[in-house]
């Protein structure tokens, strides 16, 4: 690896200290020297083999995605510039309770089916692991960019209790515990729930507990998917916070919004509340996207009964007309836990994404929109969508508001995550516009955070959260992570219309010193690996 300097950079370093020009020394997957003001000092510069020349750009770190779903990306696609090119250096992975590690084969079988609307059905990934050290393992053969895994509590639950809605036995919470132990042992930095999704939400606050005393134990963090993001949202994050302080766990808030009609103009009442657990001293963080638009699966939906014994239960339900009449009530009616509490509105479900190419038509729609063409109820096309697609729709849950979404991002524990799903014809624009988004809209464009305040919350503010000593600043020593952007066009291409376009104004991304973002494009450079927990 030949030795590199960034000369005349404009350093945003992720303190959050006001930037300042410097040559930027890279060996050997490391920067070596930060040389302040050379040029205007009079000082002898540093040379190398190459000299880049960044005038007129910002160097920072690479920015650290906090909620990702890019398990299967990672090992499918080797370009993935839909993260590379945003300038994420290293991806969290795991999330939301439902991943491909820990498993044996009836469950790996279960959750690929379960979660095909995240991440495709798979068929192209030889799954040549089963434990969390097997897979970070198969990630270290090179992949575009670094990542971190969470140990998924649903996924342990389907391993050792299945998809029942009941209490773990003394004997499976002691097999959990021991699953999850394994699994920072074997370098995970924490667990992730989902607990709008079976079978993690099934586990009672209890067992959740026990689980994050383990996790503690081995310095991780608990990154919940709670209970409501809806009717409940409030009362969802303070069961978090209390069930984290009993385990003396650190907490991080999974894509922590506050949406649907209910909760407009209610981030303050969740800011305060996490402020008061920051003070009283919780040890709390928090990701967001930004955008309004919300993206799950259209299964997610359901009423968690009509989930409950795994995905062929669910479709053998939704084939019943009784069955699925008592499920359209929940959705339409009552408000199905899964939808948050909160009763259906079809006209904000949009379709992004199916299985099946035959059903492409009702992409690009919401569900009251292809009821209309169709002359049908909404249900009846949600319905046959769900039985003919087997699960796999994905959908935009057009929910937000831009008061909260902007007032969460301000706040001093905040983090960015694109929660970024991949997979669809129409996926949401976060997926390839996340940090940019950040940076053009939020920075330029309407001043929300400043500069050196965004590449703080993208950088250095998570690295601290995954407890990584050498990453997320610009100093010496540090990993050679970086990214060169121009802050006057740096901007998402990606749009709700065409939401796979790549970024402007980011044309150089490092990853351990090597460059995989060079002048705009993609190099064949495979420089990620899995990032493990740092020890205590």
């Amino acid at each position: 690896m030949e030795k590199l300097v960034i000369r005349d950079a404009d350093v945003v370093d992720g303190s959050g200290d006001h930037s300042y020009r410097a040559d930027v020394v890279v060996d050997g997957g490391r920067i070596v020297s930060v040389v302040k003001e050379a040029a205007d000092a009079g000082c002898q510069r540093p040379r190398a083999r190459r000299e880049l020349d960044a005038e007129g750009l910002v160097l920072a770190p690479g920015f650290i995605d906090m909620h990702a779903h890019s398990d299967l990306a990672l090992l499918r696609d080797p370009d993935h510039s839909a993260k590379a090119a945003q300038g994420v250096t290293l991806e969290v992975l795991g999330q939301d309770g439902l991943s491909y590690a820990p498993v044996d084969d009836r469950t790996l079988g279960e959750v690929r089916r379960a979660i095909a609307g995240w991440n495709g059905p798979g068929d192209d990934i030889d799954f040549d692991w089963r434990s969390v050290g097997e897979y970070l393992d198969r990630l270290d053969r090179g992949i575009a960019v670094n990542a971190a895994y969470l140990i998924p509590q649903g996924t342990v639950r389907a391993l050792v209790v299945g998809w029942e809605d009941r209490a773990a036995t003394p004997a499976e919470l002691d097999r959990m515990r021991r699953l999850v132990a394994e699994g920072m042992e074997q370098g995970a930095v924490g667990m992730s729930s989902g607990l709008t999704y079976t079978p993690g939400m099934y586990a009672r606050g209890a067992e959740l507990t026990e689980l994050c005393r383990v996790v503690a134990s081995y310095g991780g963090y608990y990154c919940p998917h709670h209970r409501s993001y809806g009717a409940g949202a409030l009362e969802a994050y303070e069961e978090m916070v209390a069930l984290t302080r009993e385990a003396d766990c650190p907490l991080h808030l999974a894509h922590a919004t506050m949406n649907f009609g209910v909760n407009k103009g209610r981030a303050p009442a969740l800011l305060s509340l996490l402020d008061d657990a920051l003070e009283a001293g919780a040890d709390i963080s928090l990701d967001t996207y930004p955008y309004t638009p919300g993206c799950t699966t259209l299964v997610a939906l359901l009423p968690s009964w009509a989930s409950e014994g795994g995905p062929e239960e669910t479709l053998r339900r939704l084939a019943d007309e009784e069955t699925a009449e008592r499920v359209r009530h929940h959705l339409e009616v009552t408000g199905s836990d899964g939808c948050h509490g909160v009763p259906v509105e079809w006209e904000t479900i949009e379709i992004s994404g199916v299985g099946d190419p035959a059903l492409s038509g009702y992409v690009g729609r919401t569900v009251l929109e292809s009821a209309r063409e169709r002359g049908g109820s909404p249900w009846t096309v949600a319905r046959e969508l769900l039985l003919k697609d087997r699960l796999a729709p994905t959908i935009l849950q057009h929910v937000g508001h831009e008061e909260n979404v902007r007032a969460i991002m301000r706040h001093r524990v905040h983090t960015g995550g694109s929660d970024g799903i991949l997979q669809g014809a129409k996926p949401h624009p976060r997926a390839y516009g996340t940090f940019p988004h950040y940076l053009g809209h939020y920075v330029r464009e309407l001043g929300v955070l400043s500069l050196e305040e965004c590449v703080a919350h993208l950088t250095a503010r998570p690295a601290a959260r995954l407890r990584l000593p050498d990453r997320g600043l610009v100093r010496e020593g540090y990993r050679a992570d970086l990214v060169l952007f121009d802050p006057a066009t740096v901007a998402a291409g990606s749009t709700f219309a065409e939401p796979r376009t790549l970024p402007t104004g980011i044309p150089y991304v490092l990853v351990d010193g090597r460059f995989v973002i060079e002048d705009g494009r993609r190099t064949d450079v495979l420089a990620g690996r899995a990032v493990r927990r740092t020890p205590r």
